[in-house]
């Protein structure tokens, strides 16, 4: 005979509403929802989602919805809410936005068709904008992007504070002529420039005039043009690890070295960073911080649908390596965000 509900309600103790909430996500007990889970195994219990969706108006799915798969950073994000999804009972659907509005516009469709229990969304620029004022059919967190009076809750870097971080460390290492790459496709790219901006003024120094980059190609293109400049800057800030990646490989391409010809630094902290020469020195994002607030917060949201939104501003670790250190440089403390 089919396994139901009050079947794995009395393997594990516990009443059917108790194994509803469990399977749906809910929060619950720590220790009851790993009864609940191991009576799911045991019992081999299957849901009938079809007439879950029909009973419901959600099942039990959260959509993870991210600008670029590629960026180690949301690689790493989504590793972090895939994995509290499984141990919580929930499925996950990642899409993969590609900085595009219209595939972002597609996915959130798929979301409302598949009655997903919430979203965790990284907006393109557009895409955050239009969220700011959309009100959705489930609750969506905003990860990485956000703008000032978003509808949606939110968990973001304090991406002002770490480029001015990162600016003071270049500068304390005897750096005065300091170029940033940012990309235009995000909230993070602008407020990061942002930063580095005020940290340059505040310290008297002029920025270099540096196109504004929409992806890796330009990114690299703009990094050439710039080194084959006369009097160039001595010194260069990534917005992300996919920038980072192209501006190194510019570097190569022109047969220059760090930090003996230009000192570099950056965003997201990857394995192989450490590995480049003396490393590269980077800010390295609280990410599987960042993926367990966006999966609190869902959750708590869940359960109170009506409170005003939360934002999230996390502080990140600047990590200094050989790749801006020079003979008489010092290290400049981190300060993280409120």
């Amino acid at each position: 005979m089919p396994v139901g509900i009050k079947d794995v309600a009395r393997v594990a103790g516990v009443s059917a509403a108790t194994v509803s909430r469990v399977l749906s996500g809910r929060a619950v007990d720590a220790v009851m929802q790993k009864r609940v889970l191991a009576a799911v195994t045991e019992t081999g219990y299957r849901p009938n989602l079809a007439a879950r969706r029909l009973r419901s108006r959600h099942s039990n799915t959260i959509g993870l919805v991210v600008a670029d798969i590629r960026n180690p950073f949301f690689t790493a994000v989504s590793r972090t809410v895939e994995d509290i999804a499984y141990e919580r009972g929930l499925r996950v659907i990642l899409c993969n936005t590609d900085e595009n509005p219209a595939k972002e516009s597609m996915y959130l469709q798929l979301m409302q068709e598949e009655r997903v229990t919430g979203v965790i969304l990284a907006p393109t620029q557009s895409g955050v904008e239009q969220a700011a004022r959309q009100r959705f059919d489930f609750p969506v967190v905003l990860i990485d992007r956000t703008i000032p009076g978003a509808a949606q809750d939110s968990v973001v870097l304090d991406n002002e504070a770490m480029a001015a971080l990162l600016v003071h460390q270049l500068h304390a290492g005897g750096h005065r002529r300091i170029a940033g790459f940012f990309g235009a496709s995000s909230t993070t790219g602008s407020e990061r420039s942002a930063g580095y901006t005020k940290a340059m003024a505040d310290l008297g120094l002029t920025p270099e005039p540096v196109p504004v980059a929409h992806g890796e190609g330009e990114a690299e293109r703009a990094m050439t043009t710039l080194m084959n400049t006369p009097g160039h800057a001595t010194a260069l800030i990534a917005s992300n690890g996919v920038m980072l990646t192209a501006m190194l490989r510019a570097i190569h391409a022109l047969g220059l070295s760090v930090p003996q010809d230009v000192a570099l630094a950056g965003f997201d902290n990857e394995p192989w960073m450490d590995l480049v020469g003396g490393g590269l020195t980077v800010i390295e994002q609280p990410v599987e911080e960042i993926g367990r607030a966006a999966m609190a917060m869902l959750s708590e949201r869940l359960d109170h649908p009506d409170g005003p939104p939360r934002k999230m501003v996390l502080g990140g670790r600047c990590i200094v390596r050989g790749s801006t250190i020079r003979s008489a440089a010092r290290a400049v403390s981190v300060h993280s965000g409120s």
